[in-house]
């Protein structure tokens, strides 16, 4: 057995990896059932989702590169020490997972009011021109289609090349990786990272210009935003783990504390308005229920 096989049992990792896979699952199901129980995913960026998805795809895939030598040592060591050394693949593929159903359900439930485009036409009277439903999809509809599909075709491509690299490379040991498999989890490290940076503006400046929460789930991100100090923590602490793979979740941690304030600021401007997160007027006697909602 290699001295890589060798089980180092690092009780603080491994429990705060379990808190977080923990805090992952409860942190996401405020989402999933907003989106579910709304009937809408309306608020939501398809730039958000597209980056989100792609960088969070990334990142679990650098972890599977850099730690391929633990991966491999589960032929020789007991179940115990391969679930504890491979927890943090477990973290990150959790986090890929979560994220992406937020994607499958924003298509799911997307809008169908807004899916299809509306021409006015003039009915020739004093009438004002009356508004037809036509089947040409709208601009944001045909977008969120295409970034769907560029998530499901990155998702292959990287996948594919990964394990293309790790199962025909030389030196499966984690600790002597070829050149190319250690440029490789490079690259998807710094684009996970690029990726996390750029994940947050499109949503941010969505939801500033709409002025609304919308679906977003505002206790999804006041258990992440702080959460992500902790994730950053347990990932380096991860053998085989260097600034590469724990460096998105640090940008995204960032950027998402500054969704927060915003969707904060503007639940706080429809409690004014006496407006759901929608935009709905409320009725004045469940005002109060329903500009505070989950």
């Amino acid at each position: 057995m290699s001295d890589e096989c060798v089980p180092h049992h690092d009780y603080t990792a491994n429990v705060l990896t379990a808190l977080l896979c923990l805090g992952l699952a409860v942190s996401y199901l405020p989402q999933h059932l907003r989106i579910i129980k709304a009937g809408s995913s309306e608020g939501f960026s398809p730039w958000f989702l597209l980056l989100g998805s792609t960088s969070s795809a990334s990142g679990m895939l650098n972890i599977v590169v850099m730690q391929w030598g633990l991966i491999k040592c589960c032929k020789v060591v007991s179940f115990g020490s391969c679930i504890e050394s491979t927890a943090g693949i477990f973290q990150l593929a959790l986090q890929w997972l979560l994220f992406t159903l937020v994607l499958v359900l924003y298509m799911i439930y997307y809008p169908p009011h807004l899916k299809y485009t509306e021409v006015a036409v003039d009915l020739h009277d004093n009438r004002s021109p009356q508004l037809i439903k036509t089947h040409v999809k709208s601009d944001t509809w045909r977008l969120s289609i295409i970034l769907s599909w560029v998530v499901f075709l990155h998702i292959s491509f990287i996948t594919f090349v990964t394990f293309l690299l790790l199962t025909t490379g030389p030196t499966p040991d984690g600790s002597r990786r070829s050149a190319q498999i250690s440029i490789w989890a490079t690259f998807l490290g710094v684009a996970s990272a690029l990726l996390a940076a750029l994940q947050y503006a499109p949503q941010i400046i969505h939801t500033y210009r709409l002025r609304l929460v919308g679906a977003l789930s505002i206790p999804m991100m006041l258990i992440q935003s702080p959460g992500a100090v902790f994730m950053v923590l347990s990932i380096a602490l991860r053998p085989g783990t260097n600034w590469t793979t724990w460096l998105p979740y640090a940008v995204a941690g960032v950027l998402q504390g500054s969704l927060l304030i915003m969707c904060l600021c503007w639940r706080a401007r429809q409690h004014r308005l006496r407006v759901d997160d929608f935009g709905n007027p409320l009725e004045p006697s469940s005002g109060l229920r329903k500009a505070w909602p989950s």
